[in-house]
């Protein structure tokens, strides 16, 4: 209102026209929001001659006014724009969807579009959100001394981790540089060279199958401290987050923040990364439920339950639903189980043939369950039943509004396992070769191979069969069941990580070959460092209140690895082929 009677001049796209008798009512959108223009009855006479459609680019000059009828919902809604002269700058076919926050487009379509899906109010405020969660982290770090230092893209490719995407070299023929998974041995040879804070937000690469928070190409709040131990690092970056939360969302995130062993958080949430916003632990049964003639918990190397509180009252077509939603192929179980405990002390079970009114009571005791409470129960395979029944516990989290997206909680995961062994059949999906022609699997690095052990354990990196044990000096962030950020304290002495490499089966030829650099950079006053990379894109995604990371990146692929508005990847010319001598002779 301040500005009322003052001259302007505005230019954006048309949204919406409106003809009202001798007048026009045009809202015109640019980046900062909507404003009403109002054409008076000479230049709505002109309109007939040259008239405005959707998503036009006009410029138009004219005096604010206050408008009749105000609009609370918008900025500008008390005003509007009394148009003098009006210029098109640019007419616009009709879009092949409607611009606006809700939308006649499928995601392929406004994919194909996606420069004209960016206009819309819902997708720039996801982009408002990104650019704020970056100048936020940026502050922060700059404020604790770290410097920005940008890495190479084009690398050597390297085992463990996912697959590389490969770069063939004109100049080198026959050669390939990678593009990098992480900027990993970069900073720590960038903590070598002294540069004792060191940060970077970052692209990577991984060529890996995707899903709702997986691109082949995303971006990391990547960074690296020397002289530290892993409480520094932990106490530098909940320091980080706080100060994401209270710039971007206006949220005090105070109080300490959870942390738990990966061996607590597998046992009671049958996952790594889990949501803490509720409880629902997981039990286990086994002692309680066997010996009682039932064949499926009997023979069940794992039997574990839940506590839904307070779902005793479920329907049998909830239960019915359930069931039939443990069965599907991505949880892959056969069948639930199910006790109500009702509010008169009794129990009602879909295993009442096998379990009496003492047995259902031992195992309501076992789960701590109280009347008018529901146990779910999962048996079999123990990997896959504490899988599912982590899967399940989301499920009753989300359907019972547990999950809540306004509310945020923090995790520390910590102590996680140095190595895990992966079957032969299994080592590609974690980009390793099976050198073994299928016949064994192997121990991996369950973060990467610069990982520390603990250091009371860093003997048993000599017994093989002890792998098992050892314990990493390693750590993830948590948000809602997200991880978000990963790192770990590093391994900064020539030996040891000779050691670590000939653990993952890397003879010393191999290590030379393949990290010499870095191993000869040990040998030069290497500081003890650590370091942490967050998920960027999925920060966002999770501060956004959305599942999808491709809603918080201004030109994503799609499912299936591809840019469907440029046709991107496709062939190219023969004549490149040949010039990098990778065309196929016929």
């Amino acid at each position: 209102m301040s500005h009322c009677g003052s001259d302007v001049v505005l230019s954006g796209w048309v949204q919406t026209v409106r003809k009202l008798g001798g007048i026009t009512f045009v809202d015109l959108r640019d980046r900062y929001g909507i404003t009403q223009l109002l054409f008076g009855e000479e230049l709505n006479r002109a309109l007939e001659t040259k008239p405005l459609g959707r998503e036009f680019v006009i410029r138009v000059k004219g005096t604010v006014t206050e408008r009749s009828n105000k609009n609370a919902q918008i900025p500008t809604g008390e005003i509007e724009i009394a148009v003098a002269s009006y210029t098109i700058l640019n007419a616009s076919q009709i879009p092949p969807f409607t611009i606006q926050d809700d939308t006649d487009g499928g995601d392929d379509l406004r994919m194909r579009y996606r420069y004209l899906d960016l206009r819309r109010n819902v997708v720039k405020q996801n982009l408002e959100l990104r650019y704020k969660v970056s100048r936020a982290a940026r502050s922060y770090l700059d404020q604790q001394g770290f410097m920005d230092i940008e890495t190479p893209f084009l690398i050597r490719s390297t085992p463990e981790g996912a697959r590389d995407f490969i770069v063939p070299s004109r100049m080198n023929s026959g050669q390939f540089y990678a593009l990098p998974q992480s900027p990993q041995t970069f900073k720590q040879l960038l903590m070598v060279s002294g540069y004792d804070r060191y940060y970077q937000i970052v692209k990577c690469f991984r060529d890996e199958d995707l899903r709702a928070d997986r691109q082949p190409e995303f971006t990391q709040i990547d960074c690296e401290m020397s002289f530290v131990e892993q409480e520094d690092v932990l106490q530098t970056f909940e320091g980080m987050i706080r100060h994401i939360f209270k710039t971007v969302k206006g949220i005090d995130y105070t109080g300490p923040v959870q942390r738990m062993t990966w061996e607590e958080a597998m046992r009671d949430y049958g996952n790594d990364k889990p949501d803490i916003r509720f409880g629902m632990k997981l039990n286990d049964l086994g002692a309680v439920t066997r010996g009682a003639g039932f064949k499926i918990f009997d023979e069940a190397e794992l039997v574990s339950g839940i506590v839904a509180e307070g779902c005793g009252g479920f329907t049998r077509k909830q239960l019915d639903e359930l069931t039939e939603w443990v069965k599907r192929p991505q949880i892959g179980m056969s069948g639930l189980v199910y006790v109500k405990c009702n509010a008169d002390g009794t129990f009602k079970s879909s295993v009442d043939k096998f379990f009496d009114q003492d047995g259902l009571k031992r195992i309501a005791s076992a789960c701590k369950a109280k009347a008018d409470d529901l146990i779910l129960i999962l048996s079999g395979r123990e990997a896959l039943t504490r899988k599912a029944m982590s899967e399940l516990r989301l499920e009753m989290g989300k359907r019972l509004g547990l999950r809540d997206k306004a509310v945020f909680k923090l995790l520390w995961v910590v102590d996680f396992p140095l190595f895990e062994y992966v079957e032969a059949s299994e080592l590609a999906s974690h980009g390793q070769h099976d050198v073994s022609g299928g016949k064994s699997g192997r121990w991996v690095a369950r973060h990467h191979p610069f990982t520390a052990p603990k250091p009371e354990q860093t003997a048993l990196l000599g017994d093989p069969s002890r792998f098992g044990e050892i314990k990493a000096n390693a750590y993830d962030m948590v948000l809602n069941g997200n991880e978000i950020g990963g790192g770990s304290i590093r391994i900064f002495q020539r030996d040891l990580q000779e050691k670590m490499f000939a653990a993952l089966g890397m003879d010393s030829k191999e290590a030379q070959e393949k990290f010499g650099f870095l191993l000869g950079a040990f040998e030069y006053g290497a500081p003890p460092h650590g370091g942490i990379a967050f998920g960027f894109d999925r920060l966002c995604a999770i501060l956004g209140g959305s599942e999808s990371i491709r809603d918080f990146i201004a030109f994503p692929k799609n499912n299936a690895g591809r840019d469907v508005m440029l046709d991107a990847p496709s062939p190219v010319d023969p004549a490149q082929l040949d010039e990098l001598d990778l065309l196929i002779k016929k």
